[in-house]
């Protein structure tokens, strides 16, 4: 799986944080969306795909 975050779209809201806390983080200034790893592990793929249907600014893209 490739993970991919359009910063410019991210509203920090953070769920993304939430679903998937070791492939995502926030800046601390403003929220905004830190991807930390791009190419998660099988074991963080259910994570990293609920984060990204939960986006409510659709700023994660996933490439299986």
């Amino acid at each position: 799986m490739k993970v991919t975050i359009e910063q410019d779209r991210c509203i920090g809201t953070g769920q993304c944080v939430l679903a998937a806390s070791s492939v995502f983080d926030q800046r601390d200034e403003d929220g905004i969306v830190v991807l930390l790893d791009d190419n998660p592990p099988a074991d963080q793929a259910d994570g990293v795909r609920r984060a990204a249907m939960v986006c409510p600014a659709l700023a994660i893209r996933l490439a299986e």
